[in-house]
């Protein structure tokens, strides 16, 4: 069942802030503790709360530039789309991987130090991949808009 008003104002609460305790979105939702604390435990329970994460300051933390990485496969065969799938899965660099349907196969959101580093991964994990056939690169100037909060 999709969530009603109450719990779609619990759901953005949590969007803007997972470190909220359940008394401080009561008190921001007009509700008391109880039905919020129950209200929270199904949504996690029907899958509507995914998992709470910490979002980290990329740049803070020396990953000052982030790619887009469009990668053509050399065959459309399960074969490679499963290897392809496994090596992203282990690239720590890759902090997003979608096939995506069009002129390319996969969209790779990459984050690493600097050029030199992109060039390492770039070189040494990506275009090895024998599934691989083309790859086209974009580099980020700048973020316009940078979010994980879900319009509900």
């Amino acid at each position: 069942m999709f969530p009603d008003e109450t719990d779609k104002k619990i759901l953005r609460r949590l969007q803007q802030n997972a470190r909220l305790t359940i008394k401080e979105i009561a008190s921001d939702i007009n509700l008391s503790v109880t039905p919020v604390h129950e209200r929270i435990r199904k949504l996690e329970k029907e899958g509507y709360i995914d998992r709470y994460v910490g979002l980290l300051n990329r740049k803070i933390l020396g990953k000052a530039l982030m790619a887009y990485c469009h990668v053509t496969l050399d065959k459309q065969q399960k074969e490679s789309f499963e290897d392809f799938n496994n090596a992203a899965k282990e690239m720590e660099e890759v902090l997003e991987c979608s096939m995506v349907s069009g002129n390319f196969d996969y969209m790779l959101k990459i984050v690493v130090q600097d050029g030199e580093a992109f060039n390492q991964f770039y070189q040494y994990k990506l275009s090895v991949l024998k599934s691989v056939l083309h790859i086209s690169t974009y580099f980020v100037i700048s973020e316009i808009k940078n979010t994980t909060e879900i319009s509900i």
